[in-house]
């Protein structure tokens, strides 16, 4: 399980083919080791720590690729990383698992002296999941929904995330990873399951 608190803002060192999937390595600077077989959320996906011998490896499946942003990386991009959080860990920003329901498109930014309003359009089946003032993991960092529409949602970002995560690199039509909120899937089962 993750928070959605970005700890690190990491560098693709390079990509590589496994069958049909790709392999990433990633540079990440003031980390201890990350063991083998340690979950890493990359970008808001949870995946598995293969190697660590100065980067990090970490495999990505066709699944994974078809619902995610990570087939779009290339060397030298960077990525939000974040480590599983431990059992008895401190807990700051929401339940969230690193998997991913979905991508979402940039569709736009409008900056202020206080930070930024980022507008992102959100696929049909995901938009019943949010709420305003309810949270949403947007490449991995915990966000609070500022505004809602019929095809997507707002954030406000701070200028800290602005400067700790890559939500300050992106542009008007980048596509972003979204992970709604679990209890709202639970909520909805549970309702459907009493019908």
């Amino acid at each position: 399980m993750f928070t959605g608190i970005v700890e690190a803002v990491g560098t693709v060192k390079g990509v590589g083919a496994i069958d049909d999937g790709r392999r990433l390595q990633l540079l990440v600077d003031g980390w201890d080791p990350v063991p083998v077989g340690a979950s890493i959320a990359v970008n808001g996906v949870c995946l598995t720590a293969l190697a660590n011998t100065g980067s990090i490896e970490v495999d990505v499946i066709p699944e994974t690729l078809s619902r995610t942003n990570l087939g779009s990386l290339t060397e030298g991009d960077q990525v939000n990383l974040e480590r599983a959080m431990p059992a008895n860990g401190r807990f700051d920003g929401h339940i969230v698992q690193g998997h991913v329901d979905g991508t979402g498109t940039v569709r736009s930014i409008e900056r202020d002296e206080d930070g930024v309003i980022m507008t992102i359009h959100v696929p049909d089946g995901l938009v019943k999941y949010l709420v305003e003032k309810g949270s949403v993991t947007v490449d991995g960092v915990s966000l609070t929904i500022a505004g809602l529409d019929d095809s997507g949602f707002s954030v406000a970002l701070i200028p800290h995330t602005l400067e700790v995560t890559t939500l300050g690199l992106r542009k008007t039509g980048d596509v972003v990873n979204l992970e709604v909120d679990i209890l709202s899937k639970y909520v909805e089962r549970l309702l459907r399951a009493d019908q």
